[in-house]
């Protein structure tokens, strides 16, 4: 029952829609009929500037984040339940009730459940944050370093030990925004994927 209601709260905390919010009070705007559609931070930027982006990429960070430590505070701190309750936050910024289970793709919340996953050791979201930059501005295309981001935290929570939970979810997740990503990545096939501002 426990492990149930951390994970209602983890689906709360991440199907709060940031993005969303931010453009139709700031702007007047509806950001799902914008650009890509997505309520997601590079939207959001491209709708409202670069600094709107960041902001918004950041609140989703923290949402997911939040969850996750809040569940370690309060709980006994269980690795599978964190995971669990990081990988919920995760679903509820991808699919919100609020918005007909419409929602974002996930990075910037996963990047922050990884962060918080050990409050001391976010090496592996930092790190994955590092590769995340390094390839959008080698290849300019926000989709593959979003991918490859993710994937490459994957990989670093393994390499720095952290728990088994933790690097499942870790992985699950980068497979889960690769797919939330599927039609970015067809249109990188077709070479028509748009890409951002050097």
């Amino acid at each position: 029952m426990t492990a149930l209601i951390w994970c209602f709260v983890g689906y709360l905390a991440g199907s709060c829609p940031v993005g969303f919010l931010a453009t139709k009070f700031v702007a007047k705007k509806d950001i799902r009929t914008f650009g890509s559609g997505n309520i997601g931070a590079t939207n959001v930027g491209r709708l409202m500037g670069k600094k709107w982006g960041v902001a918004t990429a950041l609140f989703d960070m923290l949402k997911g984040g939040a969850a996750v430590l809040a569940a370690s505070l309060f709980t006994d701190g269980s690795d599978a339940l964190l995971a669990l309750v990081g990988v919920c936050a995760v679903l509820g910024h991808n699919f919100p009730v609020w918005l007909g289970f419409k929602g974002g793709k996930g990075v910037a919340t996963t990047f922050g459940v990884i962060a918080f996953y050990d409050f001391f050791m976010p090496l592996p979201a930092l790190l994955g944050g590092t590769v995340w930059y390094v390839v959008m501005k080698t290849t300019r295309y926000v989709s593959v370093a979003s991918i490859s981001g993710l994937f490459a935290s994957a990989v670093f929570t393994a390499c720095f030990g952290m728990p088994c939970p933790y690097t499942l979810a870790s992985f699950a997740l980068a497979l889960l925004s690769a797919w939330r990503h599927r039609a970015n990545i067809a249109r990188l096939r077709e070479g028509t994927e748009a890409k951002v501002k050097s």
